[in-house]
């Protein structure tokens, strides 16, 4: 018998007076299942997370935690009795009290706190820090005291509310990986709200891309990297830009490539809808050609790499990622052509069809 879901959101819906900021969430996580919800300022990631911690009430749905029904029909559990962690953006840590007061301040009175405590501690490598206080440490290690607080009750469920917003961007990168293995050390099921896409690669087993109140893809960051379902996860997560399509025999063709005409597809066309080809940087190369497709209009240095912007013969751009030892000047004339082993992505109508048939029946009727 398979083990209960460790949180499970059905129909989960909240109304600010006429603004809808969450819109019927269905969601499920497993034991264990580090989950980013992500997405732009006002898509609903924050006021979900409330929900599921009670600090907000629902309009309708329900919410359940470790096959426990905290919200829902004549239910209502308060946010201490939910056994839920929360980690904040700020940490919150008291600043009155030590590290070790703080990781204890949630537990029962007749717990054994300091082998608690020692534990918590030693989990997120601050043994030896359980006098100090917070203004005694730097920002990286009042969060890691933020999650060893959160850690120490044992409890069935992690909140995080971007808990690396405020740190500096080399320690935000090592914070988050440390987080990561430390709560799979645990075996902890978490929620992480983030508007960072590296966050959200990086940290999430699988990532909720949610967009004015509605989860507009759910999968693990590569199937959403490299598959999204719409033109808005393709664009927040990550860099894309897509450009005219059309068919051309048994091939799908754009300005910077072709790929082959999918079988399920209707042939010919209909004329009335339009197609689109999605392209990320590193899914094209230049090189300068005095009979090319392009000309670049601009260059981005970003490091180990640089971004190239690309005008075509449409007045439309792509953006091509190059290592940062090729050096082409603006102005120059370039061949753009997909790179092996990258795809052309189609889009119809701001959605992604290539793997879905059953959309083939609505396209294939006349426009109205």
């Amino acid at each position: 018998m398979s083990a209960p879901y460790a949180l499970t959101l059905s129909g989960l819906s909240k109304s600010f007076r006429d603004t809808v900021a969450v819109a019927g969430v269905d969601l499920f996580l497993e034991p264990g299942e580090i989950l980013c919800l992500l997405g732009p300022s006002g898509c609903g990631k924050t006021t979900t997370l409330r929900l599921i911690a009670g600090f907000d009430k629902p309009d309708a749905g329900s919410v359940r935690i470790a096959n426990r029904m905290v919200y829902g029909p004549g239910v209502n559990e308060s946010p201490e009795k939910r056994r839920v962690g929360m980690v904040f953006q700020e940490g919150a840590l008291f600043p009155h009290l030590t590290v070790a007061q703080n990781v204890a301040f949630g537990l029962p009175k007749n717990a054994d706190r300091k082998e608690i405590v020692a534990d918590a501690l030693r989990l997120v490598n601050l043994e030896g820090y359980d006098r100090r206080y917070p203004h005694q440490l730097s920002g990286g290690q009042q969060q890691r005291v933020a999650l060893a607080r959160a850690l120490a009750p044992a409890p069935d469920l992690i909140l995080m509310d971007e808990p690396f917003s405020s740190l500096d961007r080399s320690l935000r990168e090592q914070l988050r990986m440390e987080v990561r293995a430390i709560l799979k050390a645990r075996n902890a099921t978490a929620v992480c709200v983030t508007h960072d896409q590296e966050e959200a690669l990086q940290l999430g087993d699988r990532v909720a891309v949610m967009n004015q109140g509605r989860i507009e893809q759910l999968g693990s960051p590569e199937e959403v990297f490299h598959n999204p379902d719409t033109r808005f996860a393709a664009e927040f997560f990550g860099v894309a830009d897509f450009l005219p399509a059309w068919q051309d025999g048994d091939c799908l063709t754009s300005e910077v490539g072709r790929t082959p005409w999918p079988a399920f597809w209707p042939s010919p066309w209909p004329a009335n809808r339009e197609l689109q080809i999605m392209v990320r940087p590193d899914c094209l190369d230049i090189a300068p050609n005095e009979n090319g497709n392009g000309v670049v209009v601009d260059k981005e240095f970003l490091g180990a790499f640089n971004i190239y912007s690309v005008e075509l013969p449409s007045n439309n751009r792509v953006r091509v990622m190059m290592s940062h030892i090729t050096h082409i000047d603006t102005g120059t004339r370039v061949t753009v052509s997909p790179r092996e082993g990258h795809r052309l992505l189609p889009f119809i109508g701001g959605r992604a069809f290539f793997n879905a048939p059953e959309y083939m029946e609505q396209i294939s009727a006349p426009a109205r």
